[in-house]
């Protein structure tokens, strides 16, 4: 049966759920954020949009694309094309400033046992000064390469090259020169994204993976907070089904989901808060009543 148990409704609504999240919050021992891409949409990282249209301006005129989600899938001709849109694609989501959501998400948890999980690959957490041992990317993180074909482990740091890639950038194309190509086997190289069956999981996501899993186990016993922030259907298993199913099974488990959509519940639980609301209003509020109370 589907929920909607304590779903905001209204403003009088809003302020009761924010309330009861930010007691939640205040008194838990742990904190576990579950992070979608809806919430670096409501940090200001939209693949989409004025910002957008302006930086690709040149890519939307001759091969008409809408945004950067979908260029992802567009079939460019030639590696140069290829490399010219994820070079610019790259540095436009991975390497820029932190979003000031991203600090105050930081600031609202720092003091707290925390472990962050997200499917986004933006590095924001990282900007943020997010602990990376507390941290699991487990789609992979735009500031890597990695062989197409995953035929080694390794992966190789392309801030530089994507530099490089973008200055060089004429005509929507890279130099030949500056194509990437697997220094084991010489074919194509590929952006550390899970889009198929060769996506690397090297020794640092294995690692990251295992230790979420213990802070799951010790989180089980604990008064913990599941803080779920955009999380969409996409790849519903990964965050939003097992925080649904945590919530459920673990009595001093609560689930606080923040999203402006896909606010429903598989299972009907009393421990589950939704807030629909634009996630950088709602944390702005729990973070500064929570700062208040510091007082």
């Amino acid at each position: 049966m589907f929920s909607k148990i304590k779903t905001m409704t209204s403003t009088t609504d809003c302020s009761r759920q924010i309330a009861e999240a930010r007691e939640l919050i205040a008194s838990a021992e742990c904190i576990i954020i579950g992070a979608g891409a809806g919430l670096s949409t409501a940090a200001g990282l939209r693949y989409d949009g004025p910002e957008f249209e302006h930086r690709f301006a040149d890519f939307i005129q001759k091969y008409g694309i809408s945004d950067l989600y979908s260029s992802s899938f567009y079939p460019f001709q030639t590696e140069e094309e290829y490399w010219a849109c994820w070079a610019r694609h790259i540095d436009f989501i991975r390497f820029r400033n932190v979003a000031p959501l991203y600090q105050q998400l930081f600031e609202l948890v720092n003091q707290k046992d925390y472990f962050v999980i997200t499917t986004n690959v933006d590095g924001q957490f990282r900007k943020a000064g997010f602990d990376e041992d507390r941290l699991f990317e487990v789609q992979g993180d735009y500031a890597y390469l990695q062989c197409a074909k995953g035929c080694h482990d390794t992966l190789y740091d392309n801030e530089e090259l994507v530099k490089r890639m973008v200055n060089a950038t004429e005509d929507c194309r890279i130099p030949s020169s500056l194509v990437p190509h697997c220094p084991i086997d010489g074919e194509k190289m590929a952006v550390h994204v899970r889009c198929d069956e060769y996506f690397v999981e090297d020794e640092s996501w294995q690692a990251a993976s295992e230790r979420y899993y213990q802070f799951l186990e010790y989180a089980s016993k604990s008064r913990t907070v599941l803080l779920e922030l955009g999380v969409g259907f996409n790849t519903p298993s990964i965050i939003r089904f097992p925080f649904e199913r945590m919530a459920a099974a673990w009595k001093d488990m609560h689930l606080v989901r923040i999203n402006q959509e896909n606010t429903l519940s598989i299972l009907d639980n009393s421990r589950t808060i939704v807030i629909r609301k634009d996630i950088s209003e709602a944390v702005c509020r729990i973070y500064h009543s929570l700062c208040s109370e510091r007082l």
